[in-house]
């Protein structure tokens, strides 16, 4: 019979919050402080984010010598690796015939690297002739601006995670707790999904949280449901330095730690309009940080 384990169920719910139209890392940002502040009130604490980028997984194995329409076999089996370890990978891999020569170069990326920012920029400097500009250091940013609040959770940079759904184009990242040694939450950026059906590009980013999952935590503890919160926007000039975007999302985590509504994006070019929108949408007070 189906017994599904714990935490797991035949028919799920999921919360979702996504970002749609802002193609630049403050999406991914926003969500990550926004999925663990949400956890946090729950009570949660201890808990793991892990976080990689599709196109350093397609990167790493360019970089090894396999073809590019191999790759989603080999990433099937590098999923295996928390079940299987790193040698029960290679020992398929070899089994399923690919080269030995390209499978120990591919794995030894992640023998070299660790699960830091260090780890980022470490395989940012190994795959620059077969990695996008940009996406490495997109990486460190998030890890700078949300690693440093990260005070009761741990932000951990892991090459292994592939999140099996095809549509995700670059971040991906998944939340696990140790009361399921599964994820409880999970999503990334899927760039290319909403012009599948209206044929223009939307650059989008999410995140879904299993409901049941943590209502199965959450059954023996009560929880209050906040009342309606002032609404403020922090509208962010591009190219302000990364210091100083890691203590805009750290007064932005306080603003909604004691109870206020934050959004944090970048600035138009017309402000006015964007405001206008803003205000439509219930934003009553507006924080403008430019660049230096």
């Amino acid at each position: 019979a189906d017994r599904p384990q714990k935490g797991r169920f035949r028919q799920f719910k999921q919360c979702d919050i996504d970002i749609i139209g802002d193609p630049s890392d403050l999406a991914e940002i926003e969500l990550l402080n926004a999925t663990t502040t949400l956890l946090m009130n729950l009570g949660f604490r201890g808990f793991r984010v892990r976080i990689n980028d599709r196109r350093i997984l397609r990167a790493m194995g360019r970089y090894a010598g396999f073809e590019e329409d191999r790759l989603p076999d080999i990433f099937i089996v590098l999923d295996k690796m928390d079940k299987i370890g790193i040698d029960g990978v290679e020992a398929e891999l070899i089994e399923d015939g690919y080269d030995s020569g390209a499978v120990t170069k591919y794995l030894e990326l992640f023998r070299q690297i660790d699960d830091t920012a260090e780890g980022v920029k470490k395989i940012g400097d190994i795959l620059k002739d077969d990695i996008e500009d940009g996406v490495t250091d997109d990486m460190a940013e998030i890890f700078h601006a949300v690693g440093d609040t990260a005070a009761d959770f741990r932000l951990s940079f892991d090459p292994t995670l592939v999140r099996g759904m095809g549509y995700y184009t670059g971040t991906i990242f998944e939340i696990e707790m140790e009361e399921f040694g599964s994820s409880v939450a999970g999503g990334g950026r899927y760039d290319g999904m909403i012009g599948r059906f209206t044929g223009q590009d939307v650059p989008a980013c999410g995140f879904s949280i299993g409901f049941e999952r943590i209502i199965t935590i959450l059954m023996d503890k009560g929880f209050k449901v906040p009342d309606t919160a002032e609404r403020t926007a922090f509208l962010i000039e591009k190219g302000i330095g990364a210091d100083r975007l890691t203590q805009i999302m750290k007064e932005a985590k306080e603003l909604r730690e004691s109870g206020r509504i934050v959004l944090v994006a970048r600035m138009a070019k017309n402000r006015k309009f964007q405001k206008d929108n803003l205000e439509k949408s219930g934003y009553t007070s507006f924080r403008d940080f430019y660049k230096d």
